[in-house]
């Protein structure tokens, strides 16, 4: 492990906490790039609880996940912040293709790795999804009874929100036609290389897919609604990073293939371990929350933070509430 050289994370840093820059290989090969942060007042020969992080979908350790994780080290956590594999500093020789199996294992060798720490107790791991990272979690955890206590915050269901549409707004004939475009794409990959593209395919008036090869562009959109407004003013605004897939390109056209094949949270309502779920009264992606709250059993919990939109949840620290992140896992990780 080695300290953070050339720290280019976006939000406010607390030079009190020590971070180290670790890699951690999951069990299909990819090396995954992570930030280690060791809770205020750290001690030698101490067992602590620890919490892995990841999400948003399309964000990198240096952003939302990075911030949860400094913000819940000062609480008394050991905590690890990592890039998804294929993405950020994260192994992978097809850049920026999410995959829901290989996402999910991403959770399973963080637990790995912070387990094999002498000052982690292994009873003691928790794990939180941001974002669209949070069906992943759950997930995860629906199969690996070694996360003692899941969180997600303002949790989307990638394959519902790929395949379905959001509100569950795509018709049977976009989903045709959907197999079609990725059919076309698949071909001008094999023939061309790696091509990027929309991870959420759209369609217009006259039922066209509609498609782009970068998520933004340096202004925003005229006329762009608000949910499109917020994440510009996130990920090209104040959080840009020049690794984040949403910051500065876009997914590998043929994401949405594997998650057609592999809808995420089938079992989640059988996950034993505690589970808090959060998301914003004004989120758009709220009800995704409310429906995977609804199909998981006790113990668990929801809480709607008044007032908060789906990214006000990834960096506004008036909002985000830390006091009941860091009581759920006190209490669960105890």
């Amino acid at each position: 492990m080695t300290k953070l050289a050339n720290d280019t994370r976006v939000f406010k840093i607390d030079p009190s906490i020590e971070v180290q820059n670790v890699r951690f290989d999951n069990r299909y090969g990819f090396t995954l790039a992570g930030h280690l942060y060791l809770p205020k007042d750290f001690e030698d020969g101490k067992k602590y609880a620890a919490i892995a992080i990841s999400g948003p979908f399309g964000a990198v350790k240096e952003q939302s996940s990075g911030l949860y994780a400094q913000t819940l080290a000062e609480r008394g956590f050991v905590t690890l912040a990592f890039d998804n594999s294929t993405t950020g500093e994260s192994s992978g020789k097809k850049r920026n293709m999410a995959s829901p199996d290989i996402f999910v294992e991403d959770y399973s060798a963080a637990v790995d790795f912070l387990g094999m720490q002498k000052f982690v107790d292994r009873e003691r791991i928790g794990a939180i999804g941001i974002c669209g990272l949070g069906s992943h979690v759950l997930t995860a955890a629906s199969i690996d009874v070694r996360i003692k206590a899941v969180a997600t915050s303002v949790m989307y269901d990638m394959s519902e929100s790929m395949w379905d549409g959001l509100n569950n707004s795509k018709t049977e004939q976009q989903c045709e036609l959907e197999k079609k475009y990725l059919a076309d794409m698949r071909w001008k990959e094999a023939e061309e290389g790696q091509v990027n593209g929309p991870h959420e395919l759209a369609f217009d008036e006259n039922n066209k897919p509609i498609y782009w090869d970068k998520m933004f562009g340096k202004t925003l959109p005229e006329g762009a609604d608000p949910v499109t407004t917020d994440f510009f003013n996130y990920y090209v605004g104040r959080a840009f990073h020049p690794r984040s897939v949403n910051s500065n390109g876009a997914w590998d056209a043929l994401t949405p293939w594997g998650y057609y094949n592999f809808p995420l949270q089938q079992r989640i309502d059988k996950i034993t371990a505690p589970k808090l779920v959060v998301t914003g009264e004004k989120a758009h992606s709220r009800y995704m929350a409310e429906e995977a709250y609804e199909k998981m059993n006790d113990p668990k919990e929801l809480v709607i933070v008044p007032d908060a939109t789906h990214v006000d949840l990834y960096d506004q620290m008036d909002k985000i509430p830390f006091d009941k992140f860091e009581s759920f896992f006190k209490e669960n990780l105890k």
